[in-house]
C-alpha cells in the first residue's frame, strides 16, 4: 500500500449486476486483511435480503465466541431495501441510511461495502461512494455481457452494457458530489489453471475494454472448493495458519492470489488513523 493522508474512510465497494462472482468472499478476505494490518475497517451489506456478507460476519463472530480463536471483526451494519410504496419517498429512505450508516463509520480507515448482483436504487447509490469500486467477473462471455456487448464472431466490442453505463454515471454523481475520482478495478475470478482459448479470448477483449471504458484489469482467486468451505466457519485464508487450521497446497495457491491480489488493488495506506492495538 502507498502511503497518503486520510481525511476520511477510504471506500471499496464490491459492485456487478450479476450474482455468484465472488463479490461476498472478496468482501471478507479484503476485510481481514486490513483488519490483519490493524485497521479500523467497518463493512456495509447492501444486499441485506440475502445477506451473504452479514452471515459470513456472523459465523465469523460465532466461531469466535466459541472457541476463543484470535478472529478480527469489522463494525458490520446491513441496509434493507425500503418497503414504502411510494418510488420518491422509498429513494430518500434509502439515501438518508446510507449516508447515515456512512457518516457513523467516517471514523474507521476503510468502509467495504458489498451489494447485490441485481440492479437497485441502493447499490446505485452504494456505487457513487466508492474510493475504489472491485467488478469481479467470472471468466466467461455470459459474465462479460454484464460488462460489453460484443460481436459474436469477431469479438468486436459493440457498446457498453447498462452495469458498465451506470458505473460511468455514478463516477459522475461522485465527482459532484465531493470531487471525487473512481479507481474502477475488474477481476477476473474463478479462473481456470488450463489453458483455454475461451480463457485467452475473454482477456483479449477485457483488455481492449479497459482501455475504452477506463478500468484496471486485475486477476483474482481461481475455482477452489476452499472458497465455500471457509464461509460456514467464518475463515478467510489469513486465518488458518493463525488457528491451526491445516494448509492444503491448494490453501497455499489461493493464499498466494490473495497477496497477489491486495498488491495489484494497490489502497492507499491510512496513517492518520492510530492503528487497533
Amino acid at each position: 500500500m502507498s502511503a497518503t493522508k486520510a481525511e476520511k474512510a477510504y471506500v471499496i465497494v464490491l459492485g456487478n449486476e450479476k450474482g455468484g462472482t465472488g463479490k461476498s468472499t472478496a468482501s471478507m478476505h479484503i476485510i481481514t486483511y486490513l483488519l490483519r494490518q490493524n485497521y479500523k475497517v467497518a463493512s456495509i451489506d447492501v444486499d441485506a435480503r440475502q445477506g451473504t456478507l452479514t452471515r459470513y460476519v456472523e459465523n465469523r463472530r460465532l466461531r469466535a465466541k466459541n472457541s476463543g480463536e484470535n478472529l478480527p471483526l469489522p463494525d458490520h451494519e446491513a441496509i434493507f431495501k425500503s418497503t414504502l410504496s411510494n418510488m420518491n419517498e422509498a429513494e430518500a429512505e434509502e439515501k438518508e441510511s446510507i449516508s447515515r450508516i456512512m457518516q457513523k463509520f467516517q471514523d474507521h480507515d476503510y468502509i467495504v461495502i458489498d451489494t447485490p448482483g441485481s440492479d437497485s436504487h441502493l447499490s446505485r447509490l452504494a456505487h457513487s461512494f466508492a474510493d475504489t469500486l472491485i467488478t469481479p467477473l467470472n471468466d466467461s462471455f455470459v459474465d462479460l455481457d454484464m460488462l460489453v456487448r460484443v460481436n459474436a464472431e469477431s469479438l468486436d466490442i459493440l457498446k457498453p452494457s447498462t452495469y458498465s453505463e451506470m458505473v460511468w454515471e455514478q463516477k459522475k454523481q461522485r465527482a459532484i458530489r465531493d470531487g471525487g475520482s473512481v479507481d474502477w478495478i475488474v477481476m477476473r475470478n474463478r479462473l481456470s489453471s488450463i489453458y483455454s482459448r475461451n480463457k485467452e479470448e475473454m482477456e483479449k477483449v477485457l483488455k481492449a475494454l479497459s482501455k475504452r471504458i477506463g478500468f484496471r484489469l486485475v486477476d483474482g482467486f481461481g475455482e477452489r472448493v476452499i472458497f465455500r468451505e471457509l464461509f460456514l466457519s467464518g475463515l478467510t485464508l489469513l486465518d488458518m495458519r493463525e488457528n491451526n487450521v491445516p494448509l492444503s497446497l491448494s490453501h497455499m495457491a489461493a493464499k498466494q492470489e490473495l497477496s497477489a491480489l491486495m498488491e495489484m488493488i494497490q489502497l492507499p495506506a491510512q496513517n492518520n488513523r492510530s492503528r487497533i492495538a
